[in-house]
């Protein structure tokens, strides 16, 4: 089994609404955002599949909230609060109907930073 990894990052405003301390109030971060990759075929080039293939996947998920307001933005401005677990899962929602992983690969997860030292990892299982 091989597993991949690409990463990628943007910049965006949320709350969380609700939280009893200061993250209810307005704040940013800079998020990072990791798609992981596994599969057990390799091509002919001897790749599971090219990281370019994976990273344009992903930073197209990541640009629909680059310098946004989180909070403004479906699924999370239809109740949804926009902490880090509910966006790892609506990321790796949107990836994993990207037609690389209808091939012989799978998107194994997507981690998402929001500082440095905290992240979330969502898995479909």
């Amino acid at each position: 089994m091989y597993t991949l990894k690409v990463e990628a990052a943007f910049e965006a405003a949320h709350r969380v609404v609700g939280y009893p301390g200061k993250c209810d109030r307005l704040h940013g971060h800079n998020w990072v955002v990791e798609a992981i990759v596994e599969g057990k075929t390799l091509d002919e080039l001897g790749m599971l599949v090219d990281f370019k293939e994976i990273k344009r996947a992903l930073q197209a998920a990541v640009d629909t909230y680059d310098h946004r307001f989180l909070n403004e933005l479906p699924p999370f401005s239809e109740g949804i609060n926009p902490t880090a677990e509910n966006l790892a899962r609506i990321l790796y929602e949107t990836l994993e109907k990207h037609p690389i992983f209808l091939r012989d690969t799978r998107l194994a997860g997507v981690r998402v930073f929001e500082s440095p030292k905290t992240s979330v990892l969502y898995t479909k299982d």
